[in-house]
């Protein structure tokens, strides 16, 4: 299991996640709906170059969004065409993007390079 925290000021980002595969982008575009999310609750993948951690939507209670509302477009949800808009909650480091709109994936992309990850022991420590 892994925790995701942001690497600058340690705070918990996520829960326990297990490793797995993202599932196929779907076809969604042509229904205008929010697609399903690309990794099942309390999973995490891994992108092609390692540069990203695709978590489920509500797997990200450690992050707030981006005070910046430029960052926060979009029409049913966000797009995240506008750059990182998930912060961290404790010290408003730019974290992660998240995309939920009708006509993007539906997903969180945590920046590898802007958190640390590790293990979460069963008493709940790091």
């Amino acid at each position: 299991m892994t925790l995701f925290a942001c690497a600058h000021c340690e705070h918990p980002l996520t829960s326990d996640l297990q490793e797995s595969q993202a599932t196929p982008a779907g076809d969604h575009l042509s229904d205008h709906r929010i697609a399903d999310p690309r990794v099942a609750q309390g999973t995490y993948a891994i992108n092609h170059d390692a540069t990203l951690f695709v978590l489920h939507p509500d797997d990200v209670p450690g992050t707030a969004l981006h005070p910046d509302s430029g960052r926060r477009a979009g029409c049913c949800g966000l797009d995240g065409r506008d750059g990182l808009n998930l912060v961290c909650a404790a010290c408003g480091a730019e974290v992660a993007t998240k995309e939920s709109d009708c006509w993007t994936d539906n997903l969180v992309a945590l920046i590898a390079s802007a958190v640390v990850s590790g293990t979460e022991s069963p008493s709940g420590t790091r």
